[in-house]
């Protein structure tokens, strides 16, 4: 028997035809934080991750496009490292 879980905190990478990719991005963005192009993470109830899926389920194309959600049951459950710039965290610290 599968185990339920509530899951608190998701990662969100899509590859959206250029005509629904904004819309897409809208949906997400109620949502979650963007985190880089085409992905999204944050904290989110099981509740809203619902609707998210409903909302994205209603924009999407199935058969042209493709989101993955990866979902965990609290943000300390993995760990992150990033190599590189991440011009987000610059922008925050200059303001």
């Amino acid at each position: 028997m599968k185990e339920k879980y509530n899951y608190n905190y998701v990662f969100v990478f899509y590859d959206i035809e250029e005509r629904r990719v904004n819309k897409v991005f809208k949906v997400c963005k109620q949502y979650l934080v963007h985190h880089q192009n085409s992905v999204f993470r944050g904290h989110i109830t099981p509740s809203n991750l619902i609707e998210l899926k409903n909302k994205l389920r209603k924009v999407i194309n199935k058969k042209e496009d493709f989101i993955t959600i990866i979902k965990l049951i609290n943000q300390q459950s993995f760990e992150e490292e990033t190599i590189g710039t991440n011009e987000k965290d610059q922008e925050s610290l200059i303001l």
